[in-house]
């Protein structure tokens, strides 16, 4: 892997960062009406506010100055882990964002976990099956899986195994126990989406020529998948992956709402629900530094898995 190849990866990652962050406040500051006013309002129950407070909330945040010098300052105070004070709590926002990343961050991990484990061992379960029907079955579960809502997952998942039969708390648990339903929720959709490609690629490898070759000096179907096929599955597995990260954190919105956590996806809805715009800049900027970083270290593995990517990021043919 060449040193240009890093460099080129790391700055279409800045990009991203600063595109995400650019386009977050572009679009708080085209909320109709006055959005300092908006946000107060949200505070207050939507009560009409005084025009001297929200001039005075105005001159504190900084939205009475032009919106060229508004983005420049967000811009800079952001590089510095800076994202301005809650309007609902008058917290500092990064101090709000530091307190709520170990819930997130607790089942996030232990979903992808889940998701990456659940799925290699359905997209191999898929191809070592003898019963053609079986082996169909299981490739059919990823699109079941997938178009399950994840709020009414985790609702049937509250009813069976903390309602019923008592296993885990149902509601604002802590510890590993609090965290097991909710990152299974968050792991069923990540899951299908590995189990699919998995399959799919496991099953293009069987058919191909140099297969019956392994087939012919007296290799078995389990040797083939785990010595050739899961080898050349994993550039497209490790996509996935990456992907994944991305739906992690949309899904921690709904989870920890269903599941009464603390964590990122609960001071969102708050944030959003409330017009809080110091505080939606900030979680959707770190939630893209999550993203990119993430799929910067994928990028980064590539060539390391294959080195027929060369430094061009392109599968050269050997």
């Amino acid at each position: 892997m060449s040193v240009g190849f890093a460099l080129a990866r790391a700055g279409r990652a800045l990009f991203v960062v600063w595109a995400a962050f650019t386009l977050t406040f572009v679009l708080l500051r085209l909320l109709p009406g006055d959005p300092v006013a908006l946000m107060l309002s949200g505070r207050n129950g939507f009560d009409a506010v005084p025009a001297e407070e929200v001039a005075r909330v105005k001159a504190e945040l900084g939205f009475d100055r032009p919106l060229p010098v508004q983005y420049l300052e967000s811009l800079l105070n952001a590089l510095h882990g800076d994202f301005g004070v809650s309007i609902q709590t008058g917290r500092p926002v990064s101090e709000m964002i530091v307190a709520a990343l170990p819930p997130t961050l607790q089942i996030g991990i232990a979903g992808l976990l889940l998701a990456l484990l659940g799925g290699a061992a359905l997209g191999v379960a898929a191809n070592l099956v003898r019963s053609p029907a079986l082996g169909q079955l299981l490739r059919s579960l990823p699109s079941l899986s997938i178009s399950v809502p994840s709020f009414w997952l985790g609702l049937v998942l509250i009813q069976v195994f903390a309602l019923h039969w008592r296993l885990f708390p149902s509601l604002g648990g802590s510890g590993v126990a609090g965290a097991v339903l909710p990152a299974i929720t968050l792991a069923v959709p990540g899951a299908a989406m590995v189990g699919q490609v998995l399959a799919k690629s496991l099953h293009d490898t069987l058919t191909e020529a140099h297969t019956d070759t392994a087939r012919a000096t007296g290799a078995g179907p389990v040797r083939i998948v785990l010595t050739r096929g899961l080898r050349n599955a994993a550039i497209s597995s490790l996509t996935v992956a990456g992907l994944l990260v991305g739906g992690m954190i949309g899904g921690a919105v709904v989870v920890e709402t269903v599941f009464s956590r603390p964590g990122m996806g609960r001071i969102t809805q708050a944030a959003v629900g409330a017009q809080d715009l110091p505080v939606v800049q900030g979680v959707v900027v770190v939630a893209s530094v999550a993203f990119v970083l993430v799929n910067l270290a994928v990028d980064l593995l590539y060539p390391v898995l294959d080195p027929r990517i060369r430094s061009t990021g392109v599968l050269v043919a050997a």
